[in-house]
Protein backbone atom coordinates (compact mmCIF):
# COMPACT_ATOMS: atom_id res chain seq x y z
CA UNK A 1 0.00 0.00 0.00
CA UNK A 2 1.24 3.51 -0.77
CA UNK A 3 2.23 6.08 1.83
CA UNK A 4 -0.61 8.33 2.92
CA UNK A 5 0.97 11.61 1.73
CA UNK A 6 2.91 12.63 -1.35
CA UNK A 7 5.17 15.60 -2.02
CA UNK A 8 5.96 15.61 -5.74
CA UNK A 9 8.33 18.04 -7.42
CA UNK A 10 7.84 18.90 -11.08
CA UNK A 11 11.08 20.38 -12.37
CA UNK A 12 9.56 21.04 -15.82
CA UNK A 13 12.22 22.20 -18.34
CA UNK A 14 14.75 23.01 -15.66
CA UNK A 15 17.84 21.24 -14.39
CA UNK A 16 21.15 19.87 -15.60
CA UNK A 17 23.63 17.40 -14.15
CA UNK A 18 24.95 19.96 -11.68
CA UNK A 19 21.48 20.18 -10.14
CA UNK A 20 21.62 16.58 -8.95
CA UNK A 21 23.17 18.12 -5.83
CA UNK A 22 19.76 19.63 -5.03
CA UNK A 23 18.12 16.22 -5.35
CA UNK A 24 20.69 14.72 -2.99
CA UNK A 25 20.07 17.51 -0.49
CA UNK A 26 16.34 16.80 -0.67
CA UNK A 27 17.00 13.11 -0.03
CA UNK A 28 19.10 13.96 3.03
CA UNK A 29 15.91 14.95 4.90
CA UNK A 30 13.68 11.94 5.58
CA UNK A 31 10.08 12.83 6.55
CA UNK A 32 9.20 9.33 7.69
CA UNK A 33 7.33 6.37 6.20
CA UNK A 34 3.95 8.10 5.90
CA UNK A 35 5.21 10.79 3.50
CA UNK A 36 6.39 9.83 0.03
CA UNK A 37 8.76 12.16 -1.84
CA UNK A 38 9.02 12.24 -5.62
CA UNK A 39 11.06 14.34 -8.05
CA UNK A 40 10.10 14.52 -11.72
CA UNK A 41 13.09 16.04 -13.55
CA UNK A 42 13.48 16.57 -17.30
CA UNK A 43 14.01 13.33 -19.23
CA UNK A 44 17.76 13.86 -19.51
CA UNK A 45 18.09 13.63 -15.73
CA UNK A 46 15.84 10.68 -14.94
CA UNK A 47 18.50 7.97 -15.20
CA UNK A 48 21.32 9.84 -13.44
CA UNK A 49 18.97 11.07 -10.73
CA UNK A 50 17.54 7.60 -10.14
CA UNK A 51 21.08 6.26 -9.83
CA UNK A 52 22.16 9.08 -7.50
CA UNK A 53 19.12 8.52 -5.27
CA UNK A 54 19.45 4.73 -5.08
CA UNK A 55 18.96 3.62 -1.49
CA UNK A 56 17.21 6.82 -0.44
CA UNK A 57 13.51 7.39 0.22
CA UNK A 58 13.10 9.72 -2.79
CA UNK A 59 11.56 8.35 -5.96
CA UNK A 60 12.00 9.65 -9.50
CA UNK A 61 9.32 10.18 -12.15
CA UNK A 62 8.81 11.41 -15.68
CA UNK A 63 6.85 14.42 -16.91
CA UNK A 64 5.08 12.73 -19.83
CA UNK A 65 4.98 9.54 -21.87
CA UNK A 66 3.61 8.48 -25.23
CA UNK A 67 0.49 6.36 -25.51
CA UNK A 68 2.24 3.89 -27.82
CA UNK A 69 4.85 1.42 -26.54
CA UNK A 70 7.30 2.20 -29.35
CA UNK A 71 7.46 3.44 -32.93
CA UNK A 72 8.18 6.37 -35.21
CA UNK A 73 7.44 9.17 -32.75
CA UNK A 74 10.45 11.46 -32.86
CA UNK A 75 11.15 13.22 -29.59
CA UNK A 76 8.65 11.19 -27.56
CA UNK A 77 9.33 8.79 -24.70
CA UNK A 78 7.55 5.50 -24.10
CA UNK A 79 6.45 4.43 -20.65
CA UNK A 80 8.80 1.45 -20.79
CA UNK A 81 11.69 3.84 -21.41
CA UNK A 82 10.82 5.76 -18.25
CA UNK A 83 10.82 2.52 -16.26
CA UNK A 84 14.11 1.51 -17.85
CA UNK A 85 15.61 4.84 -16.75
CA UNK A 86 14.47 4.29 -13.16
CA UNK A 87 11.13 6.12 -12.99
CA UNK A 88 8.27 4.93 -10.80
CA UNK A 89 5.74 7.67 -11.62
CA UNK A 90 4.78 9.90 -14.54
CA UNK A 91 2.90 13.20 -14.65
CA UNK A 92 0.15 13.17 -17.29
CA UNK A 93 -2.38 15.73 -18.45
CA UNK A 94 -0.55 18.74 -17.06
CA UNK A 95 -2.16 21.97 -18.23
CA UNK A 96 1.05 22.97 -19.99
CA UNK A 97 0.88 19.79 -22.06
CA UNK A 98 -2.81 20.30 -22.74
CA UNK A 99 -2.23 23.93 -23.82
CA UNK A 100 1.18 23.79 -25.50
CA UNK A 101 0.73 20.43 -27.24
CA UNK A 102 -3.02 20.30 -27.73
CA UNK A 103 -3.49 17.19 -25.62
CA UNK A 104 -7.10 16.19 -25.12
CA UNK A 105 -8.48 14.25 -22.19
CA UNK A 106 -8.78 11.26 -24.50
CA UNK A 107 -5.06 11.55 -25.26
CA UNK A 108 -4.33 11.68 -21.55
CA UNK A 109 -6.45 8.59 -20.88
CA UNK A 110 -4.48 6.65 -23.50
CA UNK A 111 -1.21 7.73 -21.91
CA UNK A 112 -2.43 6.67 -18.47
CA UNK A 113 -3.24 3.20 -19.79
CA UNK A 114 0.26 3.01 -21.28
CA UNK A 115 1.79 4.06 -17.96
CA UNK A 116 -0.22 1.47 -16.04
CA UNK A 117 0.80 -1.24 -18.50
CA UNK A 118 4.41 -0.63 -17.48
CA UNK A 119 3.70 -0.45 -13.76
CA UNK A 120 4.06 3.30 -13.48
CA UNK A 121 1.93 5.35 -11.11
CA UNK A 122 0.13 8.06 -13.10
CA UNK A 123 -0.25 11.54 -11.65
CA UNK A 124 -3.28 12.94 -13.47
CA UNK A 125 -3.50 16.73 -13.53
CA UNK A 126 -6.79 18.62 -13.74
CA UNK A 127 -7.56 22.31 -13.40
CA UNK A 128 -9.47 25.31 -14.70
CA UNK A 129 -8.36 28.53 -16.37
CA UNK A 130 -9.02 31.92 -14.81
CA UNK A 131 -11.82 32.59 -17.30
CA UNK A 132 -13.49 29.29 -16.41
CA UNK A 133 -13.30 30.06 -12.68
CA UNK A 134 -14.68 33.57 -13.21
CA UNK A 135 -17.56 32.00 -15.15
CA UNK A 136 -18.36 29.66 -12.27
CA UNK A 137 -17.37 26.57 -14.29
CA UNK A 138 -14.60 25.22 -12.06
CA UNK A 139 -16.32 22.10 -10.72
CA UNK A 140 -17.78 21.27 -14.12
CA UNK A 141 -14.41 21.62 -15.88
CA UNK A 142 -12.45 19.72 -13.27
CA UNK A 143 -15.07 16.99 -13.04
CA UNK A 144 -15.18 16.57 -16.82
CA UNK A 145 -11.40 16.40 -17.07
CA UNK A 146 -11.32 13.73 -14.38
CA UNK A 147 -14.10 11.67 -15.96
CA UNK A 148 -12.68 11.87 -19.47
CA UNK A 149 -8.98 11.49 -18.59
CA UNK A 150 -9.11 8.65 -16.08
CA UNK A 151 -9.69 5.16 -17.53
CA UNK A 152 -11.40 2.38 -15.66
CA UNK A 153 -9.05 0.53 -13.35
CA UNK A 154 -7.69 3.42 -11.32
CA UNK A 155 -6.65 2.48 -7.78
CA UNK A 156 -4.84 4.08 -4.88
CA UNK A 157 -1.68 2.27 -5.97
CA UNK A 158 -1.60 3.21 -9.67
CA UNK A 159 -3.08 6.71 -9.68
CA UNK A 160 -2.69 10.09 -8.02
CA UNK A 161 -4.83 13.13 -8.92
CA UNK A 162 -3.42 16.65 -8.80
CA UNK A 163 -5.66 19.71 -8.84
CA UNK A 164 -3.74 22.60 -10.40
CA UNK A 165 -5.74 25.74 -11.22
CA UNK A 166 -4.08 26.95 -14.41
CA UNK A 167 -4.13 30.57 -13.28
CA UNK A 168 -2.12 29.73 -10.15
CA UNK A 169 0.73 27.78 -11.75
CA UNK A 170 3.94 29.74 -11.51
CA UNK A 171 2.13 33.02 -10.89
CA UNK A 172 2.58 33.30 -7.15
CA UNK A 173 -1.21 33.39 -6.81
CA UNK A 174 -3.11 30.69 -4.96
CA UNK A 175 -6.82 30.09 -4.51
CA UNK A 176 -8.31 30.68 -1.10
CA UNK A 177 -8.46 27.75 1.28
CA UNK A 178 -12.22 27.69 0.75
CA UNK A 179 -11.78 27.42 -3.02
CA UNK A 180 -9.21 24.61 -2.70
CA UNK A 181 -11.40 22.78 -0.20
CA UNK A 182 -14.41 22.98 -2.53
CA UNK A 183 -12.56 21.43 -5.45
CA UNK A 184 -10.86 18.75 -3.37
CA UNK A 185 -14.17 17.77 -1.77
CA UNK A 186 -15.64 17.44 -5.27
CA UNK A 187 -12.70 15.33 -6.43
CA UNK A 188 -12.89 13.19 -3.30
CA UNK A 189 -16.44 12.27 -4.18
CA UNK A 190 -15.68 11.66 -7.86
CA UNK A 191 -12.34 9.86 -7.65
CA UNK A 192 -11.88 6.14 -6.96
CA UNK A 193 -11.70 5.34 -3.27
CA UNK A 194 -8.33 5.91 -1.66
CA UNK A 195 -6.73 7.80 -4.55
CA UNK A 196 -4.59 10.60 -3.15
CA UNK A 197 -5.41 14.19 -4.07
CA UNK A 198 -2.61 16.71 -4.45
CA UNK A 199 -2.87 20.46 -4.69
CA UNK A 200 -0.56 22.27 -7.09
CA UNK A 201 -0.14 25.90 -8.05
CA UNK A 202 2.44 28.20 -6.43
CA UNK A 203 2.92 26.01 -3.36
CA UNK A 204 5.81 27.39 -1.30
CA UNK A 205 7.22 27.21 2.25
CA UNK A 206 5.09 30.16 3.30
CA UNK A 207 1.68 28.76 2.35
CA UNK A 208 2.34 25.01 2.69
CA UNK A 209 1.13 24.62 6.27
CA UNK A 210 -2.14 26.38 5.48
CA UNK A 211 -2.71 24.31 2.33
CA UNK A 212 -1.99 20.98 4.01
CA UNK A 213 -4.51 21.76 6.73
CA UNK A 214 -7.32 21.69 4.15
CA UNK A 215 -9.47 18.53 4.19
CA UNK A 216 -8.85 16.06 1.35
CA UNK A 217 -5.45 17.55 0.49
CA UNK A 218 -3.06 14.59 0.65
CA UNK A 219 0.02 16.36 -0.63
CA UNK A 220 1.28 18.73 -3.29
CA UNK A 221 2.60 18.88 -6.82
CA UNK A 222 5.25 21.56 -6.51
CA UNK A 223 6.83 23.47 -9.37
CA UNK A 224 9.46 26.15 -8.87
CA UNK A 225 9.86 25.60 -5.13
CA UNK A 226 10.93 21.98 -5.74
CA UNK A 227 14.05 23.11 -7.60
CA UNK A 228 15.71 24.28 -4.39
CA UNK A 229 16.27 21.80 -1.59
CA UNK A 230 15.98 24.55 1.03
CA UNK A 231 12.42 25.31 -0.12
CA UNK A 232 11.21 21.83 -1.02
CA UNK A 233 12.37 20.26 2.24
CA UNK A 234 10.36 22.85 4.17
CA UNK A 235 7.27 21.93 2.15
CA UNK A 236 7.94 18.23 2.73
CA UNK A 237 8.31 18.85 6.48
CA UNK A 238 5.05 20.77 6.55
CA UNK A 239 3.30 17.87 4.85
CA UNK A 240 4.79 15.33 7.23
CA UNK A 241 3.56 17.37 10.19
CA UNK A 242 0.05 17.90 8.78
Amino acid sequence: MTASKLAAGNWKMNGRMVHLEEAMAIAAVNPGPQTEVLICPPATLIAPMAQALTGTHVRVGGQDCHARPKGAHTGDIAAAMLVDAGASHVILGHSERRADHGETSADVAAKIRAAWDQGLTAILCVGETEAQRDAGETLHIVGAQLAQSLPDGATADNTVIAYEPVWAIGTGRTPTTTQIAEVHAHLHQAAPQGVRLLYGGSVNPTNAVQIFAIPDVNGALVGGASLKAADFTQIIAALADA
